[in-house]
C-alpha cells in the first residue's frame, strides 16, 4: 500500500505541474494573440499568482483531509506504545489513509487478543504446576516431620505426581514448539493399522481397572510416512481423553480405514458426551468443562501434531451420545521418509 500510495502521489505532482505549465503556455499565447505583447507582460504575473493561489488551496485541503486522520493514528500509536493495547481509529480520510487505519486497527486488536492470550496461559500453567508441586511438598515435609513413613506408598503417590508434572512440561514443550514452527518430525514408513493396535493394548490395563471396553478395527490401510512417537501421542491423548469422560460399562472403539486421499482414524466412545460450546472449546488450550479433571492441553497437542503432519482434526459430540474424534492423515505422503 504504501509504494502504491507513493506512486500516486508523484504521478499526480508530476500530472499537477504539467498541466499548470501547459495552462500558463497556453494563456500566454492566447493572450499574446489578443492583447499583444506589451500587455501581457502586464498581465501575465496576475495569471500566474491567480494559478498558484489556487494551486495552493487545493494542496491545503488536501493536506487537511489526510492530516486529521494520520494525527489519529499518531495518537493512538503513541497509546498503543504506552501500554494502552487495542485502541482503535474512525476509518476517514482518502483512500490510503482509510486503509492504512484498517490495518492498524486490526493489529491493534490483534495485540491485544494475543496479550490477553499470553496472561491467560501463564495463569493457567501456573495453576497446573501449583497442584501436583504442592501434593510433592506435603508429603516431603509430612515425611520430614515424621507424620508420614517414608514407605513404598507414600513415595508411589510422589512419583505419580512427578509423572503429573513430567506430562505437563512436555505437553507445554511440544506447544511451544508447534507455535514456533519448529516441530521437527522423524519421519518413517508407518503402518497406521499396527500402531493404532499397540497404543490400544497398552491402554487396555487401564481400561479394565476402569470398566470400559476397548476395540480396535484396523484394516489394511497404506504404508505413511509419519513420526510414530508423535502419533503413538496422537493415539494416548485422545484415548486418555475418552476414558476419562466414559464410565463404567462404557465402550470406546478405534477404527483405522483408508480413503480416497488419507487414512482417517476416528476414536469413538461412549461416554456423556459434549454440549456444542464444550465441542466448538475442545481443541483451545486450557479449556476444560467443569467436572474435567485434565490439565486441557490433550487434543490441543492432538490438533498440532496432525497438522504438523499435513492431516486434520475433527470432533462430532452431542450430550450423552458420546464424542467421536477423527484424525485424517494424508496418503499423498506415502512412502516418504526422512526428517521434516
Amino acid at each position: 500500500m504504501s509504494r502504491r500510495f507513493v506512486r500516486r502521489a508523484v504521478r499526480f505532482a508530476a500530472a499537477a505541474a504539467i498541466f499548470i505549465a501547459v495552462m500558463i503556455v497556453a494563456l500566454a499565447w492566447l493572450l499574446s494573440a489578443v492583447v499583444g505583447e506589451q500587455v501581457l507582460a502586464a498581465v501575465v504575473p496576475a495569471i500566474a499568482v491567480f494559478i498558484g493561489l489556487v494551486v495552493f488551496s487545493r494542496l491545503i485541503r488536501g493536506v487537511g483531509r489526510a492530516a486529521a486522520p494520520l494525527g489519529d493514528l499518531i495518537e493512538a500509536s503513541e497509546r498503543v506504545e504506552a501500554g494502552e493495547l487495542g485502541v482503535q481509529v474512525a476509518v476517514r480520510g482518502p483512500g490510503e489513509v482509510r486503509s492504512l487505519a484498517r490495518a492498524f486497527n486490526a493489529m491493534s486488536a490483534r495485540l491485544a487478543e494475543s496479550t490477553e492470550d499470553q496472561r491467560r496461559l501463564l495463569a493457567d500453567v501456573s495453576h497446573e504446576l501449583r497442584t501436583p508441586l504442592s501434593v510433592i511438598r506435603g508429603n516431603v515435609e509430612g515425611m520430614v516431620d515424621g507424620l508420614y513413613a517414608a514407605d513404598r506408598h507414600h513415595l508411589e503417590h510422589i512419583l505419580t505426581e512427578v509423572d503429573q508434572l513430567e506430562r505437563l512440561i512436555e505437553d507445554l514443550r511440544t506447544l511451544s514448539l508447534a507455535d514456533a514452527g519448529a516441530l521437527a518430525l522423524r519421519r518413517e514408513p508407518v503402518d497406521l493399522a499396527a500402531l493404532a493396535r499397540d497404543a490400544v493394548a497398552g491402554f487396555e490395563p487401564q481400561a479394565r481397572e476402569a470398566g470400559v471396553t476397548v476395540t480396535v478395527d484396523a484394516a489394511d490401510v497404506p504404508t505413511l510416512s509419519l513420526d510414530p512417537r508423535r502419533v503413538r501421542q496422537v493415539f494416548a491423548n485422545v484415548l486418555s481423553n475418552a476414558l476419562r469422560h466414559t464410565p463404567a460399562g462404557g465402550r470406546i472403539e478405534v477404527v483405522v480405514k483408508s480413503g480416497a486421499d488419507a487414512v482417517e482414524v476416528t476414536v469413538r466412545d461412549t461416554g456423556r458426551g459434549m454440549d456444542a460450546e464444550a465441542a466448538a472449546h475442545a481443541f483451545d488450550r486450557f479449556w476444560r468443562s467443569s467436572d474435567s479433571s485434565g490439565a486441557g492441553l490433550g487434543l490441543a497437542i492432538v490438533r498440532d501434531l496432525v497438522e504438523a503432519h499435513g492431516g486434520t482434526v475433527t470432533l462430532e459430540s452431542r450430550p450423552g451420545a458420546g464424542t467421536a474424534v477423527r484424525c485424517r492423515f494424508p496418503t499423498h505422503s506415502a512412502g516418504q521418509g526422512g526428517i521434516a
